[in-house]
């Protein structure tokens, strides 16, 4: 899977943008590195451990399926579902 096609990478950035947060905001919110939601984003770290992916999915006020899930990520991040 290139970096641009993983769907947390993507999911993530939508969501975090749709909730108006900057990624040092919602490393803050999440009690993680920026440099973890950044290496996220950009899918230079595909596989982060759940613990983290929780940390992030409450920050964000979602489930981390809503992290993870590609047929999500075309419902929700393009506007066909609520936040």
């Amino acid at each position: 899977m290139a970096k641009q096609d993983c769907p947390l990478s993507k999911n993530l950035k939508k969501l975090r943008e749709k909730k108006g947060l900057s990624q040092d905001r919602l490393a803050k919110l999440a009690d993680i590195a920026n440099n973890t939601i950044i290496k996220i984003e950009q899918g230079e770290n595909i596989n982060p451990r759940l613990y983290t992916l929780k940390k992030i999915a409450k920050a964000l006020e979602v489930k981390v399926d809503d992290l993870i899930n590609d047929s999500w990520y075309c419902e929700k991040c393009r506007g066909g579902g609520k936040l």
